[in-house]
């Protein structure tokens, strides 16, 4: 395999990680503005909602996007402390862990929601119609299909 990146390539590599800094920033500044949490809360708690059962911390790893595993651990403890999810033993693995969202972490996803669209709405969708984002999605899907940690959506 060759170290040589050709040019095309390098600059939409660097476009697409300074386009997700940008856009991550200005979710968590919209929502520091709105008195809520970070983005990484909602990115806890939105597979849960989604889920509507309990999801062992793998299959949670599996839908958070915005932290990593040590990361998601420490969050998950943070968020039980503050009543927004629930942790209990696996009733199938002793070692295991399971987790749910509770009703004031579903409050607070009703709360942070309307803050984050308008942010993906003006950043993101009113610059691609339907077609462009569809073509993006498919290009996106193609190189996270190539990259075995990459969470789809």
């Amino acid at each position: 395999m060759t170290t040589h990146v050709s040019q095309p390539h390098l600059r939409a590599w660097s476009l697409l990680l300074a386009t997700q800094t940008a856009l991550v920033a200005a979710v968590e500044d919209a929502l520091a503005q709105a008195d809520l949490p970070p983005l990484a809360w909602y990115d806890v708690l939105w597979p849960l909602h989604e889920a509507d059962r309990p999801l062992r911390m793998g299959e949670l790893s599996a839908g958070v996007v915005t932290i990593g595993r040590t990361g998601l651990t420490r969050l998950v403890d943070r968020l039980a402390a503050a009543g927004m999810l629930k942790r209990t033993p696996s009733k199938t693995d002793r070692r295991g862990v399971e987790v749910a969202i509770t009703a004031e972490g579903k409050r607070l996803l009703k709360r942070m929601w309307p803050v984050y669209a308008t942010v993906v709405n003006s950043r993101f969708a009113t610059v691609l119609d339907e077609g462009d984002a569809a073509q993006l999605t498919d290009l996106l899907e193609r190189i996270a299909v190539r990259s075995p940690s990459a969470a789809t959506a």
